[in-house]
């Protein structure tokens, strides 16, 4: 938070040249409350980026990164392509098959001998004699051929395979794009999160040098008998307090660090620093209708569920065609030899037409298709109903955190005027240090809960086009950006 302190440095001379003449705990306690506000008000100057070096992180960066390394998307990455093979082997459906082979026999079998002499065009009127024909040598036959089959009706086998394998490519698209948007949730979370930690750590740091500094005074006080023990027990209390937030602020951002690190899909512990801080916009979400249609007609989860439901319509549409015919052409072309040197060419072509008059498990193949098909018309009713009911609670959840801002903004402002009224009243004897003490516990909490509210109102947002299926980038969240999601708009403040 280097950046911020420069524009707190005006402010804080003009705090100290009104308490000049105020105990020097009232200025440490001022001091504490101005250096924060250069963070949490939401009423000061335009806050001041941090100077990028070379490791320096953008939102936008950070996005890229996890959507080219984290695994997740690598596996949907992967999910798609087998989609893409699966096609193409439906596809092949339609395609001839064409095979060839070559087989050899010897046999003096009488009906093998008599059928290979006919083949290889080498009968003659000596294998007419009855021993021959009864009791023949043993006789080679090599056979090579190539056999072709042309499907022209298959009871809509292939038909209903390929459209349910186009379906499944789309299903596939639908999946990354939906793992997608949620890497890009994780990412804003994370990357915010340690934006509102590292704050929380410049604020504990603050206040445990202040509590440190107004100590000190105080015991060189405490020799002069200004100050009485107590009171000087009571800011050694407090300031194990600070000291205690101070520990745990700092843990809270090794964590976050940590998750943004996870979000990314890169090593935890990786060296990352962020470009920005700049945490001061305002946006506007549309009524709930409006978010609840939108939802429905982009989110991926539930896309998948539309076309999960056409895959299965598709099924019931290829057991129905098992009561079809089957039409195919066939072409085969053949040469038969005793031997390289002499040999008997042939072919055949035709076509076969088949029905099956009788399958036992034909008609319960259909009542199966016909109840996933029913399944999943009942699992897209679910999801549409799950999703505006999630589309009611993020909606419900931003704007409760935008008036949390705004209350907190205000409550900020309240317990700096309460700290000074009570500092006020403490050095002109009227009352104690613990109300003091009291005052400006209050005074950090409510900085502190404005940071949390500015962190739940960003991310707020960013599951408010989570749920409408329109976090497809992080452009509202970037200093020129605008948001992409239908009927969600920003403005700046």
């Amino acid at each position: 938070m280097r950046g911020l302190m420069a524009g707190t440095i005006l402010g804080s001379f003009g705090a100290l040249a009104r308490l000049s003449c105020a105990p020097l705990f009232g200025i440490a306690c001022a001091t504490l409350s101005l250096n924060f506000l250069a963070f949490a008000s939401p009423v000061l100057a335009e806050e001041k980026p941090r100077t990028p070096g070379p490791e320096a992180l953008t939102l936008g960066q950070a996005v890229e990164i996890a959507l080219g390394t984290n695994p997740l998307l690598r596996a949907t990455a992967s999910g798609q392509e087998l989609a893409v093979a699966q096609l193409r082997e439906a596809q092949a459906g339609w395609l001839p098959t064409l095979q060839v082979g070559e087989t050899v026999t010897r046999s003096n079998n009488a009906v093998f001998v008599f059928g290979s002499l006919l083949e290889q065009r080498q009968f003659s009127a000596a294998d007419f004699s009855l021993n021959r024909l009864n009791d023949p040598a043993a006789y080679t036959n090599w056979r090579s051929y190539a056999n072709l089959q042309v499907p022209i009706f298959n009871q809509l086998q292939t038909v209903a395979k390929v459209e349910q394998s186009r379906l499944g490519v789309r299903q596939a698209q639908a999946q990354q794009d939906y793992t997608a948007q949620h890497l890009r949730f994780e990412v804003i979370r994370a990357y915010y999160g340690v934006l509102v930690q590292e704050a929380n750590k410049e604020v504990a740091d603050e206040s445990v040098r202040s509590a440190e500094a107004e100590l000190k005074r105080m015991k060189d006080r405490f020799q002069t008998g200004a100050v009485v023990e107590s009171e000087l027990l009571a800011m050694q209390v407090q300031l194990a307090d600070f000291r205690q937030r101070q520990i745990q602020a700092g843990g809270n951002v090794a964590v976050a660090y940590a998750a943004l690190c996870s979000a990314m899909g890169i090593p935890i512990g990786s060296p990352v620093r962020l470009a920005s801080t700049a945490m001061e916009r305002s946006f506007t979400v549309a009524d709930q209708g409006q978010l609840m249609e939108a939802a429905l007609s982009s989110r991926p989860d539930f896309r998948h569920a539309q076309m999960d439901v056409e895959v299965k319509h598709q099924g019931t549409r290829a057991a129905k065609g098992q009561y079809l015919p089957q039409l195919n052409l066939f072409a085969s072309v053949g040469n038969s030899a005793e031997n390289l040197g002499t040999s008997g060419s042939d072919y055949a072509f035709g076509a076969n037409l088949s029905i099956n008059l009788f399958d036992g498990g034909r008609y319960p193949r259909l009542r199966q298709a016909q109840a996933a098909e029913i399944m999943a018309h009942a699992r897209q009713d679910h999801l549409a109903d799950q999703v505006r009911l999630e589309v009611v609670q993020v909606r419900e959840q931003f704007l409760a955190a935008q008036e949390r801002l705004k209350v907190a903004s205000e409550s900020v402002q309240q317990a700096d005027e309460a700290l000074r009224m009570v500092r006020d009243r403490y050095n002109g004897g009227l009352t104690t240090i613990t109300e003091v003490l009291r005052s400006q516990t209050a005074q950090l909490q409510a900085k502190t809960s404005l940071l949390g509210a500015r962190y739940d109102y960003f991310v707020g947002y960013a599951n408010v086009l989570l749920a409408t299926g329109g976090l497809n980038d992080v452009h509202a969240f970037t200093d020129r950006g605008s948001a992409s999601a239908p009927l969600i708009e920003r403005g700046d403040r």
